[in-house]
């Protein structure tokens, strides 16, 4: 057997063919997908990166493994404790590669995720670890050649996993200028105009349409497909075409390694992956650019399955999942047994016969740039919100994705009786997940954050961020953000 995983970062499944798109970002992924089964309502429960490949690696979610933020004591998983034995739980197959190990896989990385993050717990169990030494910058050609040579030396051999990370979706856009802009007189979308996007710039908050550097406006020479602030809708193209021409790039050079598994004679039996940690946000929420909440366009991921002889071609699937749940859905397709600590559900008979599998609702959680949860279920998102990282949102949020896909409309106010549920989902979920804690654990991790002082990419940040807001014509705003985080402007 032979595994390929695809870990596409910052990827949004409605900017691929397959899932919808009108633009052509994607020919070689879509093919695979054409070959295989597509989850169309698949999420990570914990957002962004760290988070997220924690939750999809340990198959727990941030609360249980502990890894929530991107800084704090809550970006390390916390230590076994007194019942670790020789090896820690990693390492005695209760992670996913370690459960490819078990199965008689060798497994083989490439990609910067571990150097990134200083997540070294994320390379337990690969038997090779090419580390592509740009900290998650690295672009495509610093990442195919290696893959290249590695499918030239070792692709003929039976029984191997190849996980191998691609950035080029992630900030700041980089495909390189002679790529050029393939999309550059196609259509934006509809839904976004001049007048919606004039209200989004008067909004505050990291990634809004003045500030998406984070809390500025700058830009930098070596990324022109990245402004610094959204003036006016060409500019608004230019963030979106570099986001796509970087997922065109990524898409090409996944082409590349596609050719030479064919060359080989491996990709017809090769079972394919293809899936990101997280999504994008571009106007959901008034928020461009950036992955910093626990809402519908950041935590739904893009989750392909090829797997000649078990999936059906050209087959969907649309119920409800989480990302993590693929470690013990795999853990049964290769008769590995399952860990009583896993919280992912197996959705190994969808693949094998479309059973639908689907979970009744998701909790999403974010606590690196907000401390936020959310409630997936119907056609509904609840959003919950202890920190709001500087977007001044209210405690409660309720959008119909039906309707509002764009997340432009809160309906909290009008529709009590659907906040209230959701809201009840989520105490539930919360009483679960305490109730079911490792041992001599008992702090929810998001209580931890809020304890050190918020999410990492908010800490320090407001004062200068304050004087941004009075400059730019958000006098207002910047005195709410004031009344709301005193401790940020303590001495």
């Amino acid at each position: 057997m032979r595994i390929l995983y695809l870990d596409l970062d910052t990827l949004r499944p409605d900017h691929l063919g397959c899932y919808g798109y009108q633009r052509d970002t994607s020919p070689n992924i879509d093919r695979i997908a054409a070959e295989g089964m597509r989850f169309e309502s698949c999420y990570c429960s914990d957002a962004p990166c760290l988070p997220s490949r924690a939750a999809l690696t340990t198959g727990q979610f941030g609360i249980h493994n502990g890894v929530v933020n991107h800084g704090g004591t809550c970006a390390d998983r916390p230590p076994d404790g007194i019942n670790r034995g020789f090896r820690d739980t990693l390492s005695t197959g209760g992670s996913l590669v370690n459960v490819l190990r078990d199965a008689g896989l060798h497994c083989c990385y490439f990609g910067g995720f571990g150097e990134r993050h200083s997540a070294y717990w994320y390379y337990a169990g690969f038997h090779e670890i090419h580390d592509t030494a740009g900290y998650g910058m690295e672009s495509a050609e610093n990442v195919t050649p290696g893959v290249l040579d590695w499918i030239h030396r070792n692709g003929a051999r039976d029984n191997w996993y190849l996980h191998i990370n691609y950035w080029d979706a992630h900030t700041p856009y980089r495909a390189p200028e002679t790529f050029g802009n393939p999309f550059a007189d196609t259509p934006l979308p509809h839904w976004m105009t001049p007048e919606l996007l004039a209200r989004h710039r008067q909004m505050a908050g990291p990634h809004t349409a003045q500030d998406i550097n984070m809390y500025n406006n700058k830009t930098d020479p070596a990324y022109p497909r990245h402004p610094g602030e959204l003036t006016d809708m060409a500019a608004f193209r230019t963030l979106m075409d570099g986001y796509d021409c970087g997922i065109r790039y990524m898409d090409a050079h996944i082409g590349q390694l596609f050719d030479a598994l064919a060359r080989h004679n491996i990709l017809d039996e090769l079972v394919v992956v293809i899936s990101a940690d997280h999504g994008e946000n571009f106007g959901e929420l008034g928020i461009y650019a950036e992955h910093g909440t626990a809402d519908h366009a950041t935590c739904r991921v893009p989750f392909i399955v090829r797997w000649p002889g078990l999936v059906d071609a050209g087959t969907r699937d649309t119920g409800l999942h989480y990302q993590l749940d693929w470690l013990p859905t795999l853990a049964e397709l290769l008769d590995r047994p399952a860990k009583p600590w896993w919280d992912g559900q197996s959705f190994a008979a969808t693949l094998r016969n479309g059973a639908d599998t689907g979970r009744s609702m998701l909790v999403l959680s974010q606590c690196c740039h907000v401390c936020q949860r959310s409630v997936r279920w119907g056609d509904y998102l609840y959003m919950r919100t202890w920190h709001d990282g500087f977007h001044l949102f209210p405690d409660e949020q309720l959008y119909n994705l039906a309707d509002d896909p764009q997340e432009q409309q809160d309906i909290a106010a009008v529709q009590p009786a659907l906040r209230q549920q959701g809201a009840d989902y989520l105490a539930h979920w919360h009483e679960e997940m305490l109730a079911s804690m490792p041992e001599g654990r008992t702090q929810d991790p998001l209580q931890v954050v809020l304890e050190e002082g918020g999410p990492f990419h908010a800490r320090g940040h407001l004062r200068s961020y304050l004087e941004r807001l009075k400059s730019s014509g958000r006098a207002e705003a910047a005195a709410e953000l004031a009344r709301r985080h005193p401790s940020e402007l303590r001495d």
